[in-house]
């Protein structure tokens, strides 16, 4: 038989263009998933965590609905968003940050919740890291310890600093951790002034209040908020000449001056999908692991830095996992 025959044949069968059918997938079932996050739907880390369900036999189109009106949404907005995913029946419900988390909660103590935050059992979103109990597991990011860890390189970036400013979403840092990034600071002889921004509408005043209390540096906190807004941050800040620090280093790429973390689009590609393919699949989310990243990338903008005026260390420059020149 040759090739041309071969594809026919498959083709007549209904083998060739048939859905890749992922292990403990029902057969004939469509499965509607749904997402509440300050991101958009286009977001890259969004694109990359369908794609890799696409790989999975998860297909938008076919075996898959995704709900795309429960995106950009503001915090104010979750509560209602995650009662219209009961109601539409989903199957799994998405949700980035503490207050969307919550909201989910809320609204349903069965379906399952797989959610992305800060620190999933300090928040008491979940029971513990190895059983999370009820209907909620995710990731949780080792906030509090990368925040302090972004904070040592931002005086680090900028050694003369004797003042420099955390940007903080209410929604997302408790007091004890803001207590803890200065008692941090000062330790390095540097004053810690801390702005708050819990809507997008507050952002650019906390950063001119940061500028006018006589910070050199901005550490901008894990938040859903600020990430969404990234860009809005990004350009204010060049405009005080104000260097900053970010939560993904993928915000470096992006125009920021300097990114520390684990990769967004990684963890929504190889660990939320992952995730998100063993609930379809019938695992309970009390029986799921909480996981927390293990990989974390240093990336500095050397194009920013000039923008600002910024002379970068060369130790900076060594200790970077990527420079953007």
């Amino acid at each position: 038989m040759t090739r041309r025959e071969l594809m026919l044949a498959l083709l007549g069968n209904g083998v060739l263009g048939a859905p890749l059918q992922a292990p403990g997938q029902q057969p004939g079932r469509t499965y509607r998933i749904g997402g509440l996050y300050s991101s958009q739907r286009q977001a890259p880390q969004h694109i990359a965590m369908f794609n890799e369900l696409r790989g999975l036999g998860f297909i938008e189109g076919q075996n898959l609905i995704i709900d795309p009106r429960r995106f950009g949404l503001r915090n104010d907005q979750f509560p209602q968003a995650a009662m219209a995913l009961v109601g539409a029946g989903a199957d799994v419900i998405l949700a980035g940050g503490n207050p969307a988390i919550r909201a989910a909660q809320q609204a349903t103590t069965t379906i399952p919740i797989l959610g992305l935050t800060d620190d999933m059992v300090g928040s008491g979103l979940a029971v513990s890291m190895a059983h999370p109990g009820a209907n909620t597991t995710g990731v949780s990011l080792l906030a509090t310890e990368l925040d302090g860890k972004r904070q040592e390189l931002l005086i680090e970036l900028i050694p003369e600093a004797r003042r420099i400013s955390a940007l903080t979403d209410p929604n997302t840092t408790a007091s004890p951790q803001l207590l803890a990034l200065q008692r941090a600071a000062r330790a390095h002889d540097v004053d810690l002034d801390i702005r708050a921004a819990g809507i997008p509408e507050e952002i650019i005043p906390a950063i001119d209040a940061a500028k006018a209390s006589g910070a050199v540096g901005l550490n901008v906190l894990a938040s859903p908020i600020l990430f969404a807004n990234r860009r809005l941050i990004f350009e204010r800040a060049a405009a005080l000449h104000l260097p900053a620090i970010y939560q993904w280093p993928e915000m470096a790429r992006e125009g920021g001056l300097a990114g520390y973390g684990p990769s967004i689009v990684q963890l929504f590609r190889d660990v939320l999908s992952r995730q998100l393919v063993k609930l379809l699949q019938g695992t309970k989310p009390a029986d799921l692991p909480v996981e927390q990243p293990t990989k974390f990338e240093l990336v500095i903008n050397v194009n920013a830095a000039k923008g600002l005026g910024l002379a970068i260390p060369r130790s900076m420059l060594m200790l970077a996992d990527e420079v953007i020149e």
